[in-house]
């Protein structure tokens, strides 16, 4: 008897899950294949639209945030429909994901603020990929810009991350794909300084890495105790920053040299700066 009954619930179940598949099974695989449908579309339409904004000059990365951008919003659409075909009603779901967000929101504003400060960055584009950027004394070439974070390189291929909040609201230098070097050397007062001048720019002919485009410049920077400060200034290549620099100021040195004049060391400047001894003679 027993089995009888259980034989009965099974054909049941079977005769029940042969109808809902009969009245809903189309149903069902048709949701299924627009979603499949959709998703591929979306993401066809946002590389597509990425591929055309580089092709008008516009930055990569804001050409793959608009791309992005449209294959969320297809993405969205794509959902919405499919799970209305399922009869599933999306007002209930709306007001949950609208309660869930703001409970997100204060849990993790840290990194929305992240994202916030990402959107302002790829829309204002205070800097693009390849440029070389100096914020807080860090400096490095943009490597990528995505939401959540900004990625330089360093000199010496070290990755630096930094987050985008740190860059929104803070004095960004951007020096496209190039660095200023700064070299101060001084000379004793009795030194002929146009000499010194001409030799320092003369120097600059033998090394190539060096951008005339501004020019060098060099001149009288200060003054000293017993001496003057000369300045040159110029660009270098961001990525080979120490490299270029070093050589050229053993270049300087060894230039003025040549020419018979010598440097001010610190401890020449401290006896040039020592006042006289006063007599002691009645």
């Amino acid at each position: 008897m027993e089995m009888k009954i259980e034989m009965e619930t099974i054909t049941t179940l079977i005769d029940t899950l042969v109808e809902f598949a009969v009245a809903y099974g189309f149903q069902i695989l048709g949701a299924l294949f627009f979603l499949f449908i959709g998703l591929k579309a979306a993401t066809w339409a946002g590389a597509k639209l990425a591929r055309v904004a580089v092709d008008r000059n516009i930055d990569q990365t804001l050409a793959r945030f608009i791309g992005n951008f449209l294959k969320l919003v297809i993405v969205g659409f794509v959902v919405i429909i499919t799970l209305g075909n399922f009869g599933i009603s999306i007002a209930p779901l709306i007001a949950l994901a609208g309660a869930t967000a703001f409970g997100a929101t204060l849990a993790i504003q840290g990194p929305l603020s992240n994202y916030g400060a990402g959107v302002s960055i790829i829309l204002t584009r205070p800097f693009v990929i390849g440029d070389t950027i100096t914020v807080d004394n860090v400096s490095g070439i943009v490597e990528s810009i995505s939401l959540a974070n900004t990625v330089l390189v360093g000199e010496d291929g070290e990755q630096i991350t930094v987050p985008n909040k740190e860059l929104v609201g803070q004095v960004i230098v951007n020096s496209q794909g190039k660095r200023v070097v700064e070299t101060q050397i001084a000379i004793g007062i009795e030194q002929d300084c146009e000499q010194a001048i001409d030799v320092l720019r003369g120097t600059f002919a033998a090394f190539p890495d060096i951008d005339f485009d501004p020019a060098p410049q060099v001149g009288i920077h200060d003054f000293t105790y017993g001496g003057v400060i000369l300045c040159a200034r110029f660009w270098v290549p961001s990525a080979q920053y120490f490299q270029t620099r070093y050589a050229i100021n053993a270049g300087f040195l060894k230039a003025l040299r040549s020419a018979g004049i010598s440097p001010l060391t610190p401890a020449g400047l401290a006896v040039a700066a020592a006042p006289a001894p006063r007599s002691t003679e009645v």
